[in-house]
């Protein structure tokens, strides 16, 4: 499936994610696609941070596939999306945890390598705790909201993180009903 104006994020993250494992590479979509991806859009992200081992080297072969060309650092651009994808290095981690599982989520153009709701929570909590990060604690509660996530985990996550007080805002934030 060609990239155009109108593939929309979890097209074009498939697509990627899709075209990487056919290579061998291991590429996790993270931060605020992930956020994109399971709001539907309600927060909208221009960015895909993908993490993986493989070298930029490797990436661009494989980029260029796609018709992405480089641009700096990790970055990839095409010429048909305002979406950009961007590539972190392994391992995958929220917070100082590292990550060894994440989701699989199937789609028409290929399967997308994603973290989970649980952990996606926790990465944009990651980025509150540690950069008092207001918009990220948002995207957190956006996702909790949509998906069925274990707050038991995220709290021990938080507290192992030394962010219990923190935890305690998020979930208050979380039952308050929300306006839309």
């Amino acid at each position: 499936m060609a990239i155009t104006r109108r593939s929309t994020i979890l097209d074009l993250a498939a697509q990627v994610s899709q075209a990487l494992a056919d290579t061998g590479i291991t590429a996790v979509l993270t931060g605020g696609g992930a956020v994109s991806i399971y709001t539907d859009n309600r927060y909208r992200s221009y960015d895909i941070d993908f993490v993986t081992a493989a070298s930029r080297r490797e990436l661009g072969a494989v980029m260029a596939t796609l018709g992405f060309r480089p641009g700096a650092g990790r970055h990839f651009e095409h010429p048909a999306t305002p979406l950009v994808v961007e590539f972190v290095a392994w391992p995958v981690t929220v917070g100082d945890e590292v990550v060894h599982r994440w989701a699989r989520m199937r789609t028409p153009v290929g399967t997308l390598q994603i973290l989970t709701p649980t952990q996606c929570v926790k990465d944009r909590l990651a980025a509150f705790y540690h950069w008092r990060d207001v918009q990220a604690l948002e995207q957190a509660l956006l996702v909790a909201r949509d998906h069925r996530v274990s707050m038991a985990t995220i709290e021990r996550w938080s507290r192992a993180e030394g962010h219990a007080e923190e935890f305690a805002e998020f979930r208050r934030r979380r039952r308050r009903p929300q306006s839309r």
